[in-house]
């Protein structure tokens, strides 16, 4: 939307107003895509050093004795403990504070992430994961160049992620092998529509807060929350092509 209007008649002001309405709208495009750009960096950079942590954790022989010790329901939770604290504490937290503990995150998340290293095989991982960047990729794309507007769908998926999490812990205690089927496919689908919804959620966010100084701070929570839709579309994704080890 162009931030001149002509308030009055008149071919030459008309013209001018146009030009720079076009500079603000190219500058304003700009911005957009530097901010994109970051966003995608930072959870890039966090599904790398995530991947590292997991790699060096499973080589140490750390992971074996990790997960067969009272140490595993800390790794479980600890990755929601910096979520929630950094959800919580954004308002009143510095975005340098933010920014290391995204990357304490992603550290942690590398340590839980390691118990798929022990349970399924590299190439069913590798190709798993391919699969899931490649599907992530698309669906961030259309949500970020739809003019439809998802928050229907995204309040939609929200319902269903809590409905998820409620047949999760179900399931638990019922260890129902078509029930995890129809759980894993479910998340796919969730997370799929909810990368997609995200990521146009971000970009209409990009035009409240530029020029502020929660700008930063917005970089970095939309990293996470992008960070957290691949990660679960992956897992979830696993269950499906993922070969366990004999």
């Amino acid at each position: 939307m162009a931030i001149w209007n002509d308030p009055q008649p008149g071919a030459g002001f008309g013209a001018s107003s146009r030009v720079q309405g076009g500079y603000a709208d190219a500058a304003r495009d700009a911005g957009l895509r530097r901010y994109m750009l970051s966003i995608y960096n930072y959870m890039a950079s966090g599904v790398l050093l995530s991947g590292i942590v997991a790699l060096l954790f499973v080589q140490s022989g750390l992971a074996v004795a990790t997960f067969h010790s009272p140490l595993r329901l800390v790794l479980a939770f600890a990755p929601f403990i910096f979520v929630m604290t950094m959800s919580m504490g954004i308002n009143r937290m510095a975005a340098g504070t933010l920014q290391l503990l995204f990357w304490a995150f992603c550290t942690t998340m590398g340590l839980s992430l390691s118990s798929i290293l022990l349970v399924y095989t590299g190439p069913s991982i590798a190709s798993t994961f391919f699969a899931t960047a490649g599907a992530f990729a698309g669906l961030s794309l259309v949500g970020y160049t739809t003019k439809r507007n998802l928050s229907a769908m995204g309040g939609f998926m929200v319902m269903g992620l809590i409905g998820l999490l409620i047949a999760m812990v179900v399931n638990m205690f019922m260890h129902s092998g078509p029930l995890g089927l129809a759980i894993s496919a479910l998340g796919v689908l969730i997370f799929a529509g909810l990368t997609a919804w995200d990521t146009q959620r971000l970009k209409a966010m990009y035009y409240q807060t530029a020029g502020s100084p929660y700008a930063d701070k917005t970089v970095i929570m939309g990293a996470l929350t992008l960070y957290l839709d691949f990660i679960n579309m992956f897992l979830f994704l696993l269950r499906f092509m993922g070969d366990q080890r004999r």
